[in-house]
């Protein structure tokens, strides 16, 4: 299993000196808000990606619905080269109420999914190379030798994480399709609910037998807090999504404003096996 750290909040300046302690400390991946309006997730990622050598860099989680693909897919793979190689993009619909309607985006939630799915085929397209065309309902692009950048050096692609919500078929089909699956658990009314391990192995066999046969093992991430001062109680937390067939865990304290305690439970370092 390996393990990330995502920061609740902070500056380029901070984000660059957390992901720096963060990969001093052991872990294996950091993470940031990708926000409607707020500091620049790239921008952050890039100043870490200067301070750091092998930690892996990500948001956690960037609504592609807002985003435009092809710049989407420039910002990763300038950043996958800056960093030689360390680019995680985990992706989903996003939480509307993080300020959608007042910056005038999509709120519709069908139509952030269509966007999702064209934003994505375009992304690992353009990170493909020329010559690359796409017809879709809402994007159209056409092949252009306008100076192409670099490929990703992550090959065959960056890998995508991807929220399915579980046990919509839809949803969880789209992320069969990529590299890694964000779960979430969503009843009837759509309410979402708490995941438990069982669902977690639900998911697992339900992608696999979707996968396809020649794919990439699938990164199954699984979020949440453990105590940095008891090795025991944390790797209890742990070993409960390690053995249901999570490979990453996300050390994720959002409720954190300020960031105080996150700092404090990032230099202690992972929950790693004792």
């Amino acid at each position: 299993m390996q393990y990330g750290f995502v920061l609740p909040g902070g500056d380029a300046r901070q984000v660059a000196e957390a992901a720096r302690e963060a990969e001093a400390a052991g872990w294996d991946g950091f993470f940031i808000a990708d926000c409607v309006w707020g500091v620049d997730p790239w921008v952050s990622l890039t100043a870490a990606a200067m301070l750091t050598e092998r930690i892996r860099l990500g948001t956690m989680l960037t609504p592609v619905s807002r985003r435009r693909p092809w710049t989407l897919a420039s910002q990763t793979a300038t950043l996958d080269n800056l960093s030689r190689g360390r680019v995680i993009l985990a992706v989903g619909l996003g939480a509307i109420d993080t300020g959608f309607a007042e910056f005038g985006e999509e709120t519709d939630r069908k139509t952030r999914a269509e966007l999702m799915d064209e934003g994505l085929a375009i992304i690992a397209g353009l990170w493909r190379g020329q010559p690359f065309t796409f017809d879709g309902r809402h994007y159209h692009v056409r092949e252009t030798a306008f100076y192409p950048p670099d490929p990703p050096v992550q090959q065959p692609r960056i890998p995508i994480w991807v929220v399915g919500a579980w046990p919509r078929p839809k949803s969880m089909d789209r992320v069969a399709r990529w590299d890694g699956l964000l779960p979430d658990k969503v009843n009837a009314a759509g309410q979402r609910e708490e995941c438990t391990p069982d669902d977690l192995r639900a998911m697992g066999a339900y992608l696999a037998e979707r996968r396809p046969a020649d794919a990439a093992p699938l990164d199954i991430v699984m979020e949440g807090e453990t105590p940095g001062d008891d090795a025991a109680a944390a790797n209890e937390i742990v070993q409960r999504w390690r053995d249901a067939g999570a490979t990453w865990w996300l050390e994720s304290r959002w409720g954190d404003g300020r960031g105080e305690e996150a700092w404090q439970r990032l230099r202690q370092g992972p929950p790693k096996e004792r």
